[in-house]
């Protein structure tokens, strides 16, 4: 499983905004700039991150993007799943009649712990402890 390269990007974004802090803003050009993000893929973004509740955005001259959040009310799952949808390593956790085998499997328990640690590891790693160091 790989996260895409916009999760990633959006990622990289939430963790610029919060090393500034819960109450600066940033210009997306600058985000883009520092996180070497391309600018066009940076506005879909930050839009769905909006959308989601993670970024507030504002325009004009002292404009720019800010967390919605305190980054420690703000988690990796969050925003991965704000770009890339629920986190599902097999189609058969999440909708069990996918399969036929199901109810022989031995993998599917597998397939549920381990989504369920992940899931479970990015839930509970928030902004702050990202950029404090405090995610291990």
């Amino acid at each position: 499983m790989q996260i895409t390269r916009q999760a990633d990007y959006a990622v990289r974004a939430v963790t610029f905004l919060a090393r500034l802090g819960a109450d600066h803003r940033a210009a997306t050009s600058t985000i883009a700039q520092e996180q070497q993000i391309p600018p066009s893929f940076l506005a879909k973004i930050v839009s769905q991150l909006s959308v989601a509740g993670l970024l507030t955005t504002s325009r004009g001259a002292r404009g720019g993007v800010s967390l919605a959040r305190p980054p420690k009310d703000i988690s990796l799952l969050e925003v991965v799943e704000a770009i890339d949808g629920p986190i599902m390593l097999n189609e058969c956790v999440g909708d069990s009649g996918t399969c036929k085998f199901i109810d022989d499997c031995p993998m599917h328990p597998v397939w549920c712990e381990a989504q369920y640690e992940l899931v479970q590891k990015l839930k509970n790693t928030t902004f702050d402890k990202v950029v404090n160091g405090g995610n291990k």
